[in-house]
């Protein structure tokens, strides 16, 4: 149960990190109040897109 606790920390830790990158992006190019509140939630769901333009990609 330990191994496991300590794998998924690591894919926590690089979670958080993509959290704080999508959101830095996604804030500093917004145009307006509302559209960056739209990129702080777009920054929670940040790996949705990742798979999503991936697999757009691979079938292709």
């Amino acid at each position: 149960m330990a191994k496991n606790a300590q794998q998924n920390a690591s894919t926590g830790a690089l979670y958080g990190l993509g959290f704080i990158g999508a959101a830095i992006y996604f804030i500093s190019t917004a145009t307006s109040f509302w559209v960056g509140v739209l990129g702080f939630l777009k920054a929670i769901v940040w790996p949705v897109f990742l798979v999503y333009h991936a697999f757009d990609k691979m079938l292709m």
